[in-house]
């Protein structure tokens, strides 16, 4: 008997591994499937503007990477003591412009780099609702907790949305034919917006979705983590104490679905063997300088050779030189 609907989610169409370069934009659902494939060391860039919401946004940091025109110290504003740049999350705000502006053209040409030479594009859409300045007319990634005032509110339609993306997706794929881009709408709830506010606004990025991957059936995908954290993990127990992002065990959940849908057979076997390594480097002993510690160091260090003599593209030297700074 079954006590819920599974989500079908048809075969992947292409599949991630360590091997390939991977960029990550959007809201806060790709940060957690982004920072798993880091820990699990998938060569990939997350979040190179940090977490945005809207498809506009994105689009607009995807031809900013094309193009990595230095961001200037007019780009910043200054509020309540903080820089901050409408073109970026918070993470990259702080209290000395010229550090700020530092940090964003770093990464801003970094991430440029990268995408000239990426086999896979992660995209999660948050909400299509966007927040225009007033005095520029341009659309802000991130209001900085400004006053209301400074903004007006705009509700993107699917016909927007799809209209930029086929534009950007053209240049994309001139560039990287091979480019194979995965989209998903993200299931966190945006209750600003009301109860059927939201509904509407994941509704138009859903049609959205879904005409983008018509466009280029062979290298537009979509995986549909609203879809299993809306119908199989429907239970409020699921969802964190604000009721509206997922809980840590629901996140897990989609982590795993994501890598049985998208994780070669050659990745799920590498990742379990280093799951035991990852493991033992973060293990904390008790007795530091006994025999069984240094024991347990060096099965650690042969496990890690044979990991990277196995998957030699699986590169460790990181790793083998944190564990022989222990044996010192």
């Amino acid at each position: 008997m079954e006590f819920k609907t599974t989500v079908t989610i048809p075969p992947g169409g292409f599949q991630i591994s360590p091997k390939e370069k991977t960029i990550l934009l959007g809201s806060c659902f790709v940060e957690n499937i982004g920072t798993y494939l880091v820990e699990n060391k998938f060569q990939v860039d997350l979040n190179p503007f940090g977490i945005i919401y809207n498809p506009a946004s994105v689009a607009s940091s995807l031809y900013r990477l094309q193009d990595p025109e230095p961001f200037r110290i007019t780009d910043l504003f200054q509020h309540q003591g903080v820089y901050h740049s409408f073109s970026h999350h918070s993470r990259f705000s702080g209290t000395d412009p010229e550090q700020v502006l530092s940090h964003i053209n770093r990464r801003l040409q970094t991430s440029s780099d990268m995408l000239c030479n990426i086999d896979r594009l992660i995209i999660t859409f948050g909400t299509a609702r966007i927040y225009k300045e007033k005095i520029s007319g341009r659309v802000v990634s991130n209001c900085h907790k400004l006053p209301d005032k400074t903004f007006d509110r705009v509700f993107l339609s699917v016909e927007d949305i799809v209209l930029e993306w086929k534009t950007l997706l053209a240049v994309l794929f001139k560039k990287r034919p091979g480019l194979q881009i995965l989209f998903t709408v993200s299931p966190v709830r945006h209750w600003k917006d009301g109860a059927h506010g939201n509904q509407l606004s994941k509704a138009t990025l859903l049609l959205a979705v879904e005409q983008l991957c018509g466009l280029y059936p062979g290298q537009i995908h979509y995986f549909p983590s609203y879809e299993i954290m809306l119908d199989e993990l429907r239970d409020y127990r699921f969802y964190a104490d604000d009721m509206l992002h997922p809980s840590p065990l629901a996140l897990r959940y989609i982590r795993e679905r994501f890598a049985d849908t998208y994780f070669t057979p050659e990745t799920q076997e590498l990742l379990i063997e280093w799951e035991v390594i990852r493991k033992a480097l973060l293990h904390k002993p008790f007795h530091p300088d006994s025999e069984a510690y240094r024991s347990f160091i060096m099965q650690t260090l042969l496990k890690a050779e044979q990991l990277e003599q196995k998957f030699p593209y699986f590169y460790m030297t990181k790793e083998r030189d944190l564990l022989l700074s222990k044996l010192k």
